[in-house]
């Protein structure tokens, strides 16, 4: 089966204040090059070719930059579709009906995430696998968890387990949604009823770089030695 990674990176980045009124969030650097190109560097660890990114506010400067990178633009002229739409319209490009997909706003400190997801994947009892950390070992976070682990590795909410933005997921659901514009978290909650949705506990740590805070703590972070 073909491999490929969607990256989210149409969003207009507001929690990122004055920083995103001239640069598209992904295009923002951390520690000497754009938080896109880290994303990058996770699927190229994996050995995966197929990428695909969705863009739409200040999407010029985006594309100008991946094309380069044989990366494939899934542009959101319109209006930004969410989660579950971009996937959606992502779809003729991906050319699987079980991608991975990347939030690009964050940094896993560990084993390469998608390499772990491929290892945990079984997709006779799985829709979707969803990365989490554990509150403890998540940066600059801002609130409480998402999810708990539940009966053989099930997922239930609330918890103190943080969604990273990684996961696998089957698209057939995604590929049928009636509407253009919606959340993937309406098709985690399918899953999640029928005993298809599922989570693999991240061993490292992890953090958001939704806000500008964010980028000396990942830069710090980055800086220390890993075990």
């Amino acid at each position: 089966m073909t491999e490929a990674v969607m990256i989210f990176a149409a969003g207009f980045g507001t929690r990122m204040g004055d920083l995103t009124k001239t640069t598209p969030k992904p295009m923002i650097p951390v520690a000497g090059k754009p938080l896109i190109d880290h994303a990058l560097d996770y699927v190229t660890g994996a050995g995966i070719d197929r990428v695909v990114v969705n863009t739409h506010y200040l999407a010029n400067q985006l594309q100008d930059h991946l094309r380069p990178k044989g990366v494939l633009i899934s542009h959101e002229a319109d209006e930004i579709l969410d989660s579950g739409g971009g996937l959606k319209a992502a779809l003729p490009l991906l050319e699987t009906a079980i991608p991975f997909t990347l939030n690009p706003d964050v940094l896993w400190l560990g084993p390469n995430p998608l390499d772990l997801l491929r290892q945990q994947w079984d997709p006779d009892r799985m829709d979707a696998l969803l990365l989490c950390t554990p509150l403890e070992r998540c940066h600059g976070r801002q609130g409480g968890g998402d999810f708990a682990q539940g009966h053989a590795g099930r997922i239930t909410r609330p918890g103190d387990l943080v969604y990273g933005g990684a996961q696998i997921i089957r698209t057939d659901m995604v590929r049928d949604w009636p509407e253009p514009v919606f959340s993937l978290n309406q098709v985690w909650n399918r899953m999640s009823d029928a005993g298809r949705l599922h989570l693999a506990v991240y061993p490292g740590e992890w953090c958001d770089i939704g806000t500008p805070d964010g980028i000396p703590l990942a830069e710090t972070l980055l800086e220390q030695p890993r075990v």
